[in-house]
């Protein structure tokens, strides 16, 4: 067998068990709608934003807006912001009369050892408890999410009827522009091939995963576990708090949704490079050896069909059949963000971006620049 018929044999091989026995990742995920529980409970959202004027105030409109039975109320973090994103949170609640239902709050200094958002969800959750009568439930949700006027409902009607201490859902990612269109998706994609989400909601697997900027959270599970103290460190938070609720026993829930979109846009290619190289080399716990397990994985999976293709032979036609496999793999996903299944045909292309992003997000970490948001760096690398 000649090396290139070697590697896209391989390769073919890898993407009919991604096919077939990685959990059905390549479905996009969103579940059965859950019966309305008989008890709404309460509770509270904790939104934290750093520098966010652009798109708060309709964030914080859509959470007000909420058709809700139980008792709920906001609170607002404000993390360090430089652009007035309180002023415009208090007006957009002012316009529609609900200035009553919101709390604005300003994080005290980042300490040593805490990610910025977690410091301020924590400052949120901090004050609610100390006002007494405290939620059963916190819904914590980024300040670019916008939510349809029923989420809320449907997120505690799952919570409730499956008896979930976690339920999280990956919102709807804005994609307009070329960059978008090429990554997004991908993004969405690799993360549920990462963490397979049935196998997530599985309380028999060890596979944990969540989704920050949606995310609901039972009271007792986040005392359970320690509190938001037990992660404060955490680049990727959500992941990690998922992590820790089940490692604690608990039951959690991760789906896609069209009821929670994110306003956040990525205009060109360098920055959903950004996005993806300020945390890609903390999800590989910063190991030069996971680095190169991951280049090699990649290339062996997305990018040696592409250059085997006009290998000719049998190493053709297995390159060609894993590119097929790929392509239909991929094609879900495409046309569940409303995109030309064209499109699906670029995923090695995506690919080599996130590639090329991963391997920077190493090489920022060793210049002690990493896990840069908003001009604040969240780690360094140690002296």
């Amino acid at each position: 067998m000649s090396p290139a018929l070697a590697v896209a044999a391989l390769s073919l091989a890898v993407w009919l068990y991604l096919l077939f026995a990685r959990g059905s990742f390549w479905h996009p995920y969103t579940g059965d709608s859950a019966m309305p529980p008989d008890h709404w409970p309460s509770i509270a959202a904790i939104v934290p934003a750093r520098n966010e004027a652009a798109v708060v105030g309709d964030a914080v409109a859509s959470l007000l807006a909420q058709h809700y039975a139980g008792r709920f109320r906001i609170v607002l973090v404000d993390d360090h912001s430089a652009d007035g994103t309180l002023e415009v949170a208090r007006a957009a609640a002012s316009r529609i009369g609900k200035e009553e239902q919101l709390a604005l709050l300003y994080a005290s200094p980042l300490p040593s050892g805490w990610t910025g958002k977690l410091w301020a969800l924590s400052t949120g959750v901090e004050a609610v408890e100390a006002e007494g009568d405290p939620p059963e439930l916190y819904l914590f949700t980024d300040a670019d999410i916008v939510h349809s006027p029923t989420n809320l409902a449907a997120l505690v009607a799952r919570a409730q009827s499956e008896s979930r201490d976690l339920v999280s859902q990956m919102a709807l990612l804005r994609c307009r522009s070329g960059a978008e269109r090429l990554l997004i998706p991908a993004f969405v994609f690799f993360f549920a091939m990462l963490y397979p989400f049935r196998w997530s909601n599985d309380t028999r697997r060890a596979t944990a995963a969540a989704a920050g900027g949606c995310l609901l959270l039972r009271r007792s599970a986040c005392r359970r576990i320690g509190g938001l103290a037990a992660i404060r460190g955490a680049l990727i938070d959500d992941c990690a708090l998922a992590k820790a609720v089940k490692a604690s026993g608990g039951s959690i829930w991760l789906g896609l949704t069209r009821a929670a979109q994110s306003l956040r846009s990525y205009p060109g290619i360098g920055d959903v490079w950004r996005m993806v190289a300020r945390t890609a080399y903390a999800q590989l716990r910063y190991s030069p050896l996971l680095l190169a397990g991951t280049a090699i994985g990649l290339a062996l999976t997305y990018l040696a069909p592409v250059a085997l293709i006009f290998a000719g032979g049998l190493a053709a036609w297995a390159a060609g059949a894993a590119w097929a496999a790929m392509t239909l793999a991929y094609l879900p996903t495409v046309r569940f963000y409303g995109l030309s299944p064209l499109w699906a045909l670029l995923l090695p292309a995506a690919a080599s971006v996130y590639l090329a992003a991963t391997i920077d997000s190493a090489r920022r970490y060793r210049q002690g620049t990493g896990g840069e948001w908003k001009g604040r760096v969240e780690w360094r690398r140690p002296s």
